[in-house]
């Protein structure tokens, strides 16, 4: 016979997938629950530890146990950068994932900061700087309704960005923007992606579940005679987001008999 809390546990379950709960939902506090007779305080902990640890849960201080989001945003590859977005539209990435997962979007779910920084190892050997040279950080920390979903900071040159909006806290829209009329037009990019165990801050500033690893994106842009003009890290929590890539298949052979011809 399974323990009480997994029993509780189970049952549950079974009501959130039934949407009985549903995504977003607080959980009856365990308070009310042990007086409905659901077991005792250790009972109903064990049980939502239980859930929590199976990803149907998220719980901090001060949110209470809340139902997670079942189905992750859909965040696009080559189509979110497209520049008919940004370059006509003065669109942030951020915004087509979500009209691409159906999902709604308020501007106040980016927030940034702005900051002249010296910069970390990875930021100068993709700049091409010494290690410590000044560049500027916009950092902002974006969220679906009240959740966390990613961080994501920008390093740019100061010759690239000064007396722009990017440099202004209190700036709006993108960055491909700002330096698309600033005389540096995007052309391409290499994204590369991480799997690794979070830091203490990370679990507190994305109210991460125990046991949920993040996804650190390192995304260098370029323009077409080869300029760094961004170097970004974000970070991203792992089960709140499907990647989604579609590219065209390279065929070098052919390539290089054309080119021989």
């Amino acid at each position: 016979m399974a323990p009480k809390w997994r029993e509780l546990a189970d049952r549950l379950a079974e009501q959130i997938r039934s949407g009985e709960y549903a995504p977003g939902q607080q959980l009856p506090e365990i308070r009310k629950l042990v007086e409905a007779g659901e077991g005792s305080k250790s009972t109903v902990h064990q049980a939502y530890k239980a859930l929590e640890a199976e990803g149907l849960v998220t719980s901090s201080r001060g949110h209470g146990t809340v139902v997670r989001a079942q189905t992750p945003l859909k965040r696009l590859g080559i189509e979110r950068y497209d520049k008919a977005k940004w370059r006509d539209g003065d669109e942030v990435a951020f915004i087509a994932d979500r009209v691409a997962s159906g999902r709604a979007y308020r501007r106040g779910e980016q927030t940034q900061t702005v900051s002249r920084v010296a910069a970390p190892a990875a930021v100068a050997a993709a700049h091409g700087l010494p290690e410590g040279a000044e560049v500027y950080a916009r950092a902002r920390l974006v969220k679906e309704g009240e959740q966390p979903t990613h961080t994501l900071t920008s390093y740019y040159r100061p010759e690239h960005v000064e007396g722009t909006r990017i440099v202004d806290p209190a700036g709006r829209g993108g960055g491909f923007r700002v330096l698309y009329d600033n005389g540096y037009e995007i052309d391409h990019m290499r994204e590369e992606l991480f799997a690794r165990v979070p830091t203490s801050d990370e679990v507190k500033l994305l109210r991460l579940p125990a046991g949920e690893p993040v996804v650190e994106l390192h995304r260098t842009t370029y323009t077409a005679d080869g300029t760094v003009v961004e170097f970004a890290i974000g970070v991203h929590a792992a089960s709140r987001f499907a990647w989604s890539y579609d590219f065209r298949v390279p065929d070098s052979a052919r390539r290089d008999e054309e080119a021989g011809k």
